[in-house]
């Protein structure tokens, strides 16, 4: 099949309760977002199809969109929610609700680089009018540790050219087939390990920044090192998990426009929501037939003769094939049950890669009384302390909303979890700091923070390759079974795991791949 090669318990009658189905969905998107509330009305879906495509994200959503293309309209998309977007994600903030904000993936990276390729994820916000702001944040930044404010921009760029030569050095092994390295050891190799709490910080904090909002690093004509920095759904956990081939291979297929994209990122700001690109895209091929929301699967089981799905309301669906677009969060939990269980080869594959967490924390306040950068740095002594702060009041943005948030991934992330959605201990931890930046600060008038690792739908923010990876691990992740169950999403995309573009990509190409096996059998995969 088509491969991305990087060079360097019940049944019930889906017809008997669709209508009620339906009408709540409908009513309920039309309330989250009119982006998609113009499907075609054609009925209910059938309880047996060609194709079932689990899940309603960009990958699940494209894919459906490419068997269209491909003249294959016997497909039924299968949604929890009740609205299309997997994890991009929005809801309305504010002690007046008046403001969206993204729970999830806010940013597209990569636009295209004068008439080389473009990012699809590019093109369809183009095509759907997204509003967007471009990100231009080079010498944009505020740093602060936990004495106040200090500016210890040197450090930071000294660690931004610390990554800079692991990614390439990453490169370099790669070519003489030497082993991969984790960029914690890949710093020690190179002698630039953190030797102070603030050089320690700062270069936690850079990897934050340089994966979260994925900064390319340039030359400027003075020589110093540039920093633009981008949001990314990409983000390591930690240093000592993230392996620096992948990472390398990841930023040189979205940022560097030789091999990629380009190195400009755009943000959402639509009062619409980020998920309106794919919620519109679907609603301009889409019909009620192939579609059915408001149902979670709980059991896929898989035979030579076809897959049946069952949903937790007891919903029963046959197919001859089964794309499964699920995060590789839920594909390593027991939310979804196998039968058989998957082969070794495919478990191994889903074990080897990691669905780390990344929480956002949106606090509002009476008036604006922080950086006018849009990014606020703090270094604390403890390691992954509400590093990276980010305002929304800010010109192109929120202007006037009063509202900045703070990133947190790794153990602080999961902390955050732990905590479930206390926000009263929430507030006051994040409070502790923002009081070391700025003494004087209020209490805030409103407080947000989304839940991904406990979320039973995601398991996780965004997939991010360990020390132990090979590329044949991505290959196997995305590899079918049984020659009729297939496997898309951002986390089984080689070059773009964890971007959107990724999902996007992941998606087409199953989704071609499933149609060549439909029109032609000898081209379906092997059925071991």
């Amino acid at each position: 099949m088509d491969q991305e090669y990087p060079s360097d318990p019940l049944t019930v009658s889906v017809a008997a309760a669709f209508l009620s189905l339906l009408t709540g969905a409908v009513a309920q998107a039309a309330n989250a977002t009119q982006c998609q509330a113009d499907l075609t009305q054609a009925g209910p879906p059938p309880n047996s199809t060609k194709v079932l495509i689990l899940g309603g994200g960009m990958a699940g959503v494209i894919a459906a969109r490419t068997l269209q293309q491909q003249g294959i309209t016997d497909y039924v998309i299968v949604e929890a929610k009740h609205v299309f977007g997997g994890r991009m994600s929005q809801t309305t903030f504010g002690t007046n609700g008046s403001y969206v904000i993204e729970k999830g993936a806010n940013w597209i990276h990569g636009t295209q680089t004068d008439n080389g390729p473009a990012n699809p994820v590019w093109l369809l916000a183009l095509k759907h009018n997204l509003s967007m702001v471009k990100s231009d944040l080079f010498n944009n930044i505020t740093f602060f540790d936990y004495n106040g404010p200090n500016d210890y921009s040197a450090t930071f760029d000294a660690s931004l050219t610390a990554f800079n030569n692991a990614r390439a050095l990453a490169g370099e092994r790669w070519q003489q087939n030497q082993t991969d390295l984790d960029l914690r050891s890949a710093y020690n190799y190179l002698g630039v390990s953190p030797k102070t709490p603030q050089e320690a910080a700062c270069q936690n904090a850079s990897v934050i920044i340089l994966f979260d909002f994925a900064v390319p690093l340039r030359l400027t004509p003075t020589g110093r090192i540039g920093v633009q920095m981008h949001r990314s759904a990409e983000l390591p956990a930690d240093a000592s998990q993230t392996s620096s081939l992948a990472a390398a291979w990841n930023y040189n297929y979205t940022f560097e426009s030789d091999v990629g994209y380009s190195d400009v990122d755009m943000l959402s700001v639509d009062p619409r929501g980020f998920a309106c690109i794919v919620q519109a895209e679907a609603a301009t091929f889409l019909n009620t037939s192939q579609v059915l929301f408001n149902q979670t699967v709980t059991t896929i089981q898989y035979s030579q003769s076809g897959v049946t799905v069952q949903t937790e309301s007891g919903y029963t669906l046959t197919a001859d094939h089964a794309l499964v677009t699920f995060s590789v969060g839920v594909l390593q939990g027991t939310d979804v049950s196998f039968e058989p269980a998957l082969p070794d080869w495919k478990r191994a594959a889903i074990s080897n890669i990691e669905m780390p967490v990344y929480t956002k924390i949106f606090l509002q306040f009476e008036k604006k009384f922080w950086f006018d950068t849009e990014i606020g740095l703090y270094a604390d002594q403890q390691k992954g302390r509400y590093p990276v702060w980010q305002s929304l009041d800010y010109p192109g943005v929120y202007p006037g909303s009063g509202i900045i948030f703070v990133t947190v991934t790794g153990d602080y992330a999961d902390y955050l979890e732990q905590l479930n959605k206390n926000t009263t201990q929430v507030q006051l931890e994040v409070m502790e700091v923002l009081r070391r930046m700025y003494p004087d600060a209020p209490d805030p008038i409103d407080i947000f923070l989304p839940v991904w690792g406990r979320a039973p739908l995601f398991r996780g923010s965004y997939s991010s390759w360990g020390a132990s990876f090979r590329p044949q691990h991505s290959y196997e992740l995305r590899a079918p079974v049984n020659g009729n169950l297939w496997f898309a999403g951002e986390g089984t995309s080689l070059k773009y795991f964890g971007f959107l573009q990724g999902a996007y990509l992941e998606g087409e190409n199953a989704a071609n791949n499933i149609a060549a096996c439909i029109k032609d059998s000898t081209r379906c995969p092997s059925t071991s």
